[in-house]
């Protein structure tokens, strides 16, 4: 098992309302410049919020959602303070209730 941290909101907020992709290309290109593996997604609809423990966070969440998960809890603490109005935690999957979030993930 692995675990995932999270930075979610809504779908327009992160899409429309926020400098989202220029935060994800700066990060990207500090990734490229250290040379350093990409340990982050982006994710419309995130599987995890569909479970039981979750019920919290997604009632706060406005939908539709989206979320950048990652393996890296400093790149969460650094989009947590980067975006505003976002939820942010931690999941382990899999598990019983929370399917592993990257089985599913289309690579373009």
């Amino acid at each position: 098992m692995t675990t995932y941290y999270y930075v979610a909101a809504s779908q327009k907020f992160l899409l429309e309302e926020e400098p989202f992709e220029e935060v994800i290309a700066e990060r990207i290109r500090n990734y490229q410049e250290r040379n350093q593996e990409i340990d982050f997604w982006f994710i419309k609809q995130p599987a995890f919020l569909e479970a039981v423990e979750m019920a919290d966070v997604k009632a706060k969440i406005p939908q539709p959602s989206a979320a950048v998960i990652t393996t890296n809890k400093q790149l969460a603490t650094w989009l947590d303070l980067r975006l505003e109005y976002v939820a942010t935690g931690e999941f382990v999957a899999p598990s019983e209730t929370i399917p592993e979030p990257l089985a599913t993930l289309e690579i373009a």
